[in-house]
């Protein structure tokens, strides 16, 4: 599998189970690019959502694929601390086009003191039920919601105290 170049510059796209993009991340820096893991960095970058509205995030944050798991984190760097924006959604895939993935609604939301919510249950079932969700896969997102929830609680993987500091001074020595 190819994967995106370090300290290249990438767009991310989110779809639906049904195929339709769901939303587009115009410019991610990537800071680590192997056939396992994405690390990148961005800040500040134009969003493009399905309905045609665009914004731009507010924050420098540390973006997390994994080819194997299927959430990831956005840990966004804040005055108060860092925030993390988790996706239930597929591994990611890469296509020289893009960083992709399939998002399945279901989403946490993680505070700096890592006490965290879950976001957009109604969402999820009016998804599985419009979209016809198969059996197999609400038990691999149900199974994938335990795991990210123990990776937070366990400050695993983006969770880990040092992660996105770490990752933010790499993204800052691209961005130069």
């Amino acid at each position: 599998m190819s994967f995106p170049k370090t300290g290249s510059s990438i767009q991310v796209q989110s779809y639906k189970h049904n195929g339709t993009i769901h939303r587009i991340w115009e410019e991610t820096i990537v800071l680590k690019g192997t056939s396992n893991v994405v690390i990148g960095g961005n800040d500040r970058i134009l969003v493009k959502e399905a309905d045609g509205r665009h914004w731009r995030t507010r924050e420098p944050a540390i973006c997390y694929f994994d080819s194997e798991k299927w959430f990831n984190t956005i840990g966004m760097i804040r005055s108060d601390g860092i925030y993390y924006y988790c996706n239930l959604g597929t591994p990611f895939t890469w296509d020289k086009e893009a960083l992709k993935y399939i998002d399945y609604d279901l989403d946490i939301k993680v505070f700096p003191d890592m006490t965290y919510v879950i976001l957009d249950e109604d969402e999820y079932e009016e998804h599985s039920k419009l979209m016809k969700y198969p059996p197999e896969l609400d038990d691999i997102i149900k199974a994938s919601m335990t795991e990210l929830i123990s990776w937070i609680t366990q400050r695993k993987g983006p969770f880990d105290p040092h992660f996105v500091e770490m990752w933010y001074e790499r993204f800052l020595q691209h961005r130069d």
